[in-house]
């Protein structure tokens, strides 16, 4: 049993977000794409704290996905995340909206790019490196569908993890150039007790490789402790992590797919050369990607980073 309202027209949210600017509440908002766990329960939280109202959207954008990838098995466990929300102190000011696909996207929305009809939202200069490089159509579909999140709900802030800090990057600067009147909060990555980033993807993975995944955030460790007690160059960075990583990474038994570790400027994402020294005036992210073995067939892309020299995100 829930104590909040669920919407799942944007009709319905216009009309609730209108009755809440009558009455003066601030609203804040945190967009999901559901399967929800510790992670997402605290950015609810730290809205709940800061806001009168909090919205939560689930919804599973297709536009952020390429055809090969898995948006037909990414898990969607509404009544659960209805659930979790409902057990949450302050639950009775938290509005959750629900859509379809075709309420997001009126014109439709193919996977493939190129079969692809009407408006969407590209943020060039920070989404083309790192997760933009391997996933080229990703951002364009987290920026659109956020754009139309922010359009729909009206926030007067949004909630975000720093596990995807590109995410973040990219979503500031589509805010500070459309103009959109929403303040962007960051909150720090929450992790397993063995130091593994939550994601919902984690539910993939058997115990053994949760276990092991653990090395991922391990590697960033080694990375900061470099970055700590030394000068050092972007491949110093790198290589502690790769060394950290081999075991997994490298020779006949390796049963991981390692796809990039990068180091590269906070605000920019400009990437750091090898050989370049990093300035430890300007913060700096060290982030990776790796394919593990899921539980049962196939592979589960993990990311992760850390944020070195920053005071806040």
């Amino acid at each position: 049993m829930t104590n909040f309202q669920l919407f799942r027209t944007i009709q319905e949210v216009r009309d609730w977000r209108l009755n809440q600017i009558i009455n003066g509440h601030s609203v804040g908002f945190v967009p999901t794409m559901g399967a929800l766990h510790e992670g997402h329960l605290t950015l609810v939280r730290e809205s709940l704290n800061e806001n009168d109202k909090t919205v939560v959207s689930i919804f599973v954008n297709p536009s952020q996905f390429a055809p090969t990838e898995d948006l037909e098995s990414y898990p969607r466990t509404l009544e659960a995340d209805l659930e979790q929300l409902a057990g949450l102190d302050g639950s009775e000011s938290i509005v959750v909206f629900v859509p379809t696909v075709r309420e997001m996207y009126p014109s439709g929305i193919p996977l493939d790019v190129s079969l692809q009809k009407g408006a969407f939202v590209t943020v060039l200069g920070v989404s083309e490196q790192l997760e933009g490089k391997f996933r080229p159509q990703f951002f364009r579909g987290v920026a659109t569908v956020v754009c139309k999140l922010f359009n729909i709900v009206y926030p007067n802030n949004a909630y975000f993890g720093s596990k995807d800090i590109q995410q973040t990057i990219v979503v500031r600067r589509m805010v500070k150039d459309l103009l959109i009147p929403t303040n962007i909060r960051v909150i720090l990555t929450c992790r397993e007790k063995s130091g593994l980033a939550m994601s919902s993807r984690n539910q993939y993975l058997s115990s053994e490789t949760k276990m092991k995944a653990s090395e991922i955030y391990r590697s960033l460790l080694a990375a900061k402790e470099v970055y700590d007690t030394e000068d050092c160059t972007a491949e110093d960075l790198e290589s502690a992590v790769l060394e950290t990583l081999k075991e997994y990474t490298n020779g006949v038994k390796a049963s991981w797919n390692l796809e990039y570790v990068s180091v590269n400027e906070y605000e920019t994402l400009d990437e750091l050369k090898s050989s370049e020294k990093v300035d430890k005036t300007k913060p700096t992210i060290i982030s990776l990607a790796v394919h593990v073995p899921r539980a049962t067939t196939g592979t589960a892309r993990l990311i992760d980073n850390i944020v070195l020299g920053a005071k806040s995100l």
